[in-house]
């Protein structure tokens, strides 16, 4: 069974800054895409960020529009491991955030039924 475990939400003050990590464990076969998804209330799911593995050379990173320049996503691809490092955060980031890992390279954009495995999320909360 796979499992993708979140940590490092919390409350944080407009401004401020949060980084979450995420790291999969179980009988995973190969993790080339990994990302966050977010959740507000009464919104549906959206796409944060994504990074893709290109092998030996890299890999690339997508970005939703709110949050470029503000966050940037990193994967540690021998632990399945990928954090987010959230600058400058807004009330309207305040979400709970869904670490997610699909086993081929992914196609953008990445659509939600796309997603192979899930987190349980981690509330993130910005006040004014």
């Amino acid at each position: 069974q796979v499992q993708l475990v979140e940590s490092g939400g919390g409350l944080v003050q407009a401004g401020g800054s949060l980084r979450l990590s995420c790291a999969a464990s179980g009988s995973i076969f190969s993790i080339n895409t990994m990302g966050w998804y977010r959740q507000a209330p009464g919104k549906q799911r959206e796409l944060v960020a994504l990074i893709i593995s290109g092998g030996i050379s890299g890999g690339t990173t997508n970005y939703a529009t709110s949050v470029k320049g503000r966050f940037t996503i990193s994967r540690y691809n021998a632990e399945n491991a990928v954090s987010l490092q959230m600058n400058s955060l807004k009330p309207e980031d305040t979400a709970v955030y869904y670490c997610i890992a699909k086993e081929q390279r992914a196609t953008i954009p990445l659509r939600i039924n796309d997603v192979d495995y899930w987190g349980q999320g981690t509330q993130v909360t910005v006040s004014s």
